[in-house]
């Protein structure tokens, strides 16, 4: 149910042809909540994990658009991308706080961008929270796998409440892939979801590979979405494959998929990822355009918009 081979299938076959395609669906562009930006020696570091992607995961990972942090941004820009969550993760305590000032200022000086902020188990992550909450954040990351924590610890608690009463999404990367943690499964994130039901979550790369706990948060919580970050590409297929029914699932749940790209730190083109969301809707009448408009834009844009 995506497209076998880039270039392959419906949807635009390079980056070049994104924003007329964009247009052409009748959209003024997309919003993707899945994007990330971080201060230049935090990025080196994540680069340089990419590149000893055989050692940890198996398998080659080149980072597809290993470009300064301007070309980037006029990158995403030429893909007509109009709004974007530069998202941002800590891998221990004492880093939140900070990254989430410098995404705030990043936000404040690219105009497509929402400032945003991001959560890790500390004495000061409520403070913090609530800080910037009141400075305007329209997301927040949480990133279970490479901060290695537990989403239910008692410190975390306040400021889900904090986020759940402001209806201010957060894309919480939860379940086992690429790799597992050790407090990574969605039975894990439901802990959190039972006591906050609504928080407002969206699951990075749709729970990936546990799609099918995944759906089913999705229907038992209303304010649970998916985002499409790396799913049905053919990267991603030869690791963890979506089921094979993946369009007739998502018929039920279509206003609650929204685009997630992973832009920069993907191993082929955005485009790419685009092809695999068009296959989808093109694979069940009941998808079709209206389904590609609302996941490309509309549902995004209404979540981004807090």
């Amino acid at each position: 149910m995506s497209a076998a081979a880039d270039g392959a299938g419906p949807g635009p076959s390079a980056d070049d042809d994104v924003a007329a395609w964009v247009r052409d669906l009748g959209l003024d562009g997309l919003v993707d909540i899945h994007v990330h930006f971080l201060p230049e020696r935090v990025l080196r570091k994540v680069w340089a994990y990419f590149d000893r992607a055989e050692t940890h995961y198996g398998t080659a990972w080149p980072v597809h658009y290993r470009l300064p942090e301007p070309d980037r941004v006029a990158r995403l820009r030429s893909l007509g991308v109009r709004a974007f969550a530069p998202l941002v993760y800590p891998h221990k305590a004492g880093m939140a706080e900070w990254l989430g000032e410098w995404a705030r200022d990043f936000a404040a000086r690219v105009p497509e961008a929402v400032p945003t902020a991001t959560v890790y188990p500390e004495p000061s992550v409520a403070a913090y929270i609530a800080e910037a909450l009141e400075a305007g954040i329209r997301c927040v990351k949480a990133h279970v796998q490479v901060g290695a924590y537990d989403p239910r610890d008692e410190s975390l608690d306040p400021a889900w409440g904090l986020l759940a009463e402001a209806r201010v999404p957060v894309v919480v990367h939860c379940g086992h892939g690429p790799l597992r943690g050790p407090h990574t499964g969605l039975d894990v994130f439901e802990r959190v979801l039972r006591r906050h039901p609504r928080l407002v979550a969206v699951l990075a790369h749709a729970g990936m590979p546990e799609y099918d706990e995944a759906l089913a948060l999705v229907e038992r919580y209303p304010g649970v979405y998916l985002d499409t970050t790396m799913v049905g590409v053919p990267f991603t297929e030869r690791l963890m494959p979506v089921p094979r029914d993946w369009p007739a699932r998502l018929a039920g749940i279509a206003d609650r998929v929204v685009l997630g790209t992973d832009f920069p730190n993907i191993p082929y083109s955005y485009a790419t990822q685009l092809r695999a969301i068009a296959g989808w809707a093109e694979a069940d009448a009941r998808l079709g355009e209206p389904f590609l408009r609302a996941v490309l834009h509309d549902t995004p844009a209404s979540l981004l918009a807090s």
